[in-house]
């Protein structure tokens, strides 16, 4: 079985003083979170699309979904965790509860906040998900990346030509993620910046897909003004 799981925990601090997060802000007149679900919904190889957000907006996401998408069955709205990989197990918990897990059951974990996520991305995270344990979206690095361990002086310049910039989906074999977060101690647990960090750290691949240079994040008030555009030029 395969799930989609929509991160919505953000609470959008760089987007400046808002009184809501960032994924219920609009863009061609509607939340960004309803066009990130909705590429999701249009894949029928979906069992179910698992939203997750902070607890207090839980019941403004289900409103906010029957009243665009007209649909409480297909869609579940819960709440996420304290962290970004919390949240993702707690989609695991849910669906270990309802459905059980198996050794081929999929989440492609996907941050809500990317809504020009395409159907090509989507089908090569399913596949590779259930060909391997956990695959990356990525695109290449088209500029120099600059390393520098004291925040002021250069340290290290990369080769670029084997450097790629993540983005997401980020998909994996459900119970062996499980298995592998539950096997970290709490300090490597404090380094983790997203879930496939847990399968490098633990020495297990985890394999590429071919992301788009349009499957923008929308964390600051300039990316509004880019989805925007990129909104307008999906709907001619």
């Amino acid at each position: 079985m395969v799930f989609g799981v929509i991160l919505a925990g953000g609470v959008g601090s760089r987007m400046g003083n808002m009184e809501k997060p960032k994924q219920f802000l609009e863009i061609g007149n509607k939340p960004i979170i309803i066009h990130t679900i909705e590429k999701f919904y249009a894949n029928s190889r979906f069992e179910k699309l698992i939203v997750l957000c902070p607890s207090q907006w839980v019941n403004h996401t289900r409103n906010m979904i029957r009243r665009y998408l007209n649909d409480t069955e297909r869609i579940v709205v819960t709440e996420g965790g304290s962290t970004r990989n919390e949240t993702i197990m707690n989609s695991i918990r849910y669906i270990e509860k309802e459905y059980g897990l198996e050794d081929d059951t999929v989440i492609v974990t996907h941050d809500s906040v990317r809504p020009f996520v395409t159907y090509r991305i989507l089908e090569d995270n399913i596949e590779s998900a259930l060909q391997y344990d956990a695959c990356d979206t990525v695109i290449p690095a088209t500029d120099t990346i600059v390393e520098s361990n004291s925040h002021s002086i250069i340290s290290n310049i990369p080769d670029r030509s084997i450097m790629y910039q993540g983005q997401t989906p980020q998909s994996f074999k459900a119970k062996k993620l499980k298995e592998l977060y539950e096997g970290l101690t709490e300090e490597e647990k404090e380094i983790l910046t997203d879930a496939c960090k847990i399968f490098v750290m633990k020495g297990q691949e985890v394999h590429l897909v071919e992301g788009e240079v349009f499957n923008i994040k929308i964390t600051y008030p300039y990316d509004l003004r880019v989805a925007e555009t990129l909104i307008k030029g999906e709907e001619k």
